[in-house]
């Protein structure tokens, strides 16, 4: 299959029209160029707060429920997009205050997944930031999901997600990983994309990185961005030496276009020159403790 993963820039946005003829024109585009799984990044639907105005905009707190007010009908114009075009899209997450779990009272990060027959599967941020958690106050939401598609079996890691290691074991089963991000420094991008490249040599998978990218002096919180999407597999049997199958250049807007065949997963999870994903399988049964010594 062919995959698009975005490298973003936010737009102040006049009105629902310019939204919705953006959306369209980067899914039409994508489509266009064969893409089957198109990947927006984390906080990409932060500028739907534009559209209530530059106060609005600006303010940490009004800017995440504007957001949460607009997530229905930006879900709406997803799917008709997915269904238009035969693609499976995962929507640039943003602050959602509907399906919260129990004993969750504030906004959770979440990104949404469309297939072309209507489905949608919801997957939340597990773990907050600093800035997230204590300054946004942007809550954990609801599990890890693993969404088996016409794709193949397909698992979500919201940026901070990507790295940690037991995150992505839980989702040992998917074929590929969807990494969405915003990062603000390249410190930030580089800490995600080698979690995003550690999950796909441990899981034997493909993980597939967006970002936003660029300025946006309107909101404190997605302000300024440093990024590039990227595509990456284990660097084994099948794959790039390197394990780069795309990557796009920093802060370059654009698609990045990827080719995954996932047959070559399956091969190289039964016989590839190494079999991280099986070891630790054994590793998973052993219970001896580890041993600690002081040393003086």
């Amino acid at each position: 299959m062919k995959i698009a993963t975005a490298s973003y820039p936010l737009d102040v946005l006049p009105n629902w029209s310019a939204y919705e003829d953006k959306l369209t024109a980067w899914v039409a585009e994508a489509a266009g160029a064969g893409a089957q799984l198109l990947v927006f990044p984390e906080y990409g639907a932060m500028e739907l707060a534009t559209l209530a105005g530059p106060d609005v905009a600006g303010d940490l707190e009004a800017s995440l429920f504007a957001v949460a007010d607009r997530l229905e009908d930006a879900d709406a114009l997803h799917a008709h997009l997915a269904a238009q075009f035969g693609v499976h899209i995962l929507a640039a997450s943003g602050p959602a205050t509907s399906f919260l779990p129990e004993g969750v009272t504030r906004p959770v990060n979440r990104a949404r997944l469309f297939v072309p027959g209507g489905a949608v599967g919801r997957q939340d941020k597990q773990i907050m930031t600093r800035f997230e958690a204590e300054t946004w106050h942007v809550a954990p939401g609801g599990p890890l999901q693993m969404f088996d598609t016409e794709l193949g079996k397909i698992g979500v890691l919201i940026c901070y997600d990507c790295e940690f290691p037991l995150f992505g074991r839980a989702l040992m089963e998917a074929d590929i990983l969807l990494v969405p991000s915003v990062t603000e420094a390249l410190s930030g991008y580089s800490r995600v994309r080698i979690g995003a490249q550690a999950r796909a040599l441990e899981n034997q998978c493909v993980t597939v990185m967006s970002s936003i990218i660029g300025d946006a002096p309107w909101s404190e919180a997605v302000d300024t961005s440093v990024g590039a999407g990227g595509i990456f597999g284990p660097p084994d049997k099948g794959f790039p030496d390197t394990g780069v199958i795309a990557q796009g250049k920093i802060n370059q807007p654009g698609w990045i276009y990827g080719e995954v065949d996932l047959s070559a997963i399956a091969a190289v999870r039964a016989d590839g020159v190494v079999l991280n994903r099986r070891d630790w399988m054994l590793q998973d049964g052993r219970a001896d403790p580890v041993t600690v010594v002081t040393l003086t």
